[in-house]
């Protein structure tokens, strides 16, 4: 499934809505790996099973940063977009905070809510959203963001 299609008019008063979880998404061995080899983040907690489960984790853990990209995943149906739009492009966060790692084979899943919208002009909307990501089992989330995206309209 994909973003919701709203009237350009209703935009803003999309502020405070609030979206049922994303879905599960594993971030397995073979993800870790193959991200830290896109990253050239090989430190040994994330890829040598056997030297990670010396460590307080026990085992091996995702990337922080891979954990924040699946955002995109995991929040695809948490989103709002005017019928008329031409693009959406990742403005930023104003915050990541990386609050409990992510052990390798764990789920996770998005909670979001449109914490602002603003009018930039006529054709362009600043969206804020408050993510938080939860490992399934698990009572402290592995990420908190407020994550940043332009959409921009005809």
């Amino acid at each position: 499934m994909a973003a919701t299609l709203i009237p350009k008019d209703k935009m803003l008063e999309q502020k405070g809505r609030k979206f049922e979880p994303g879905p599960w998404v594993t971030l397995e061995q073979e993800r870790i790996n193959q991200f830290a080899d896109c990253t050239e983040d090989h430190q040994f907690i994330h890829i040598d099973q056997e030297k990670a489960a010396k460590t307080p984790f026990g085992g091996t853990i995702a990337h922080g940063f891979l954990t924040l990209s699946m955002l995109v995943k995991m929040c695809e149906e948490a989103t709002v977009v005017p019928d008329n739009i031409v693009m959406g492009i990742n403005y930023g966060f104003n915050k990541v905070r990386f609050l409990a790692p992510v052990r390798a084979g764990k789920r996770v899943r998005a909670h979001c809510e449109i914490a602002n919208v603003e009018a930039k002009d006529g054709n362009r909307f600043l969206i804020t959203q408050s993510v938080s990501v939860e490992i399934e089992g698990e009572e402290t989330p592995a990420l908190v963001a407020e994550w940043l995206s332009m959409i921009v309209t005809a």
